[in-house]
């Protein structure tokens, strides 16, 4: 898949491209993965509740289009969004959920950080804590927006809401489990290698 680096970018306008990119795909257009940081935003899902947010402050909130409740976005988050086609790829979104889980977990284990999926609810966790974030987007046959991981952020903002939904979830972040950290450009690098792998491995057992 191609990779766009995006660099530090405001979340809206990233937004909108995803959106315009999904509306104008067709069969022959490749799979791209936006790897990018986002200055300080809360983004709220479809099924979002106003009540997760606990603490207003000059933090926007962007309501947006794939499913989940509230989460936050910051400097130090590596996010990756996965535009693909699931139904060219003739895979389910089941199992795309299950490649970004599986890629996080695996670069997170390159740095000797034991992290697993859990069943009941989307994302990445160190025992507790979760480390990484989920949400896409399914339409047209294909998916955006993707996932989040926490590497070496404030994560006082969490704690301004539930984070996905959930009162009381702790956060957690690479910084708080290695010294020193890596930067965020050499956990990307790991990461979409991660997932063009895991993702041409569901291919292949779908």
């Amino acid at each position: 898949m191609k990779t766009v680096q995006l660099g530090l970018a405001d979340y809206a306008p990233v937004f909108e491209a995803m959106k315009a990119f999904n509306d104008t795909r067709n069969e022959a257009t490749e799979d791209e993965l936006w790897v990018v940081e986002h200055p300080p935003v809360f983004t709220q899902g479809l099924a979002g509740k106003p009540e997760h947010l606990l603490i207003r402050d000059d933090i926007p909130v962007v309501q947006i289009d794939r499913g989940g409740q509230i989460t936050y976005h910051g400097p130090g988050q590596l996010v990756v969004y996965t535009l693909i086609d699931f139904k060219r790829r003739q895979t389910s979104v089941r199992h795309i959920v299950s490649a970004l889980e599986n890629s996080i977990i695996a670069t997170l284990a390159e740095y000797g950080i034991a992290a697993a999926a859990d069943p009941e609810r989307p994302g990445v966790y160190v025992g507790a804590k979760k480390i990484a974030s989920l949400g896409l987007r399914i339409k047209n046959g294909a998916v955006y927006h993707g996932l989040a991981l926490n590497i070496d952020m404030d994560l006082s903002p969490f704690t301004h809401i539930n984070p996905c939904g959930y009162a009381g979830m702790e956060m957690t972040q690479m910084a708080d489990l290695l010294s020193p950290c890596p930067g965020l450009a050499e956990v990307a690098a790991k990461l979409t290698g991660h997932l063009n792998t895991q993702l041409a491995l569901k291919d292949s057992l779908s």
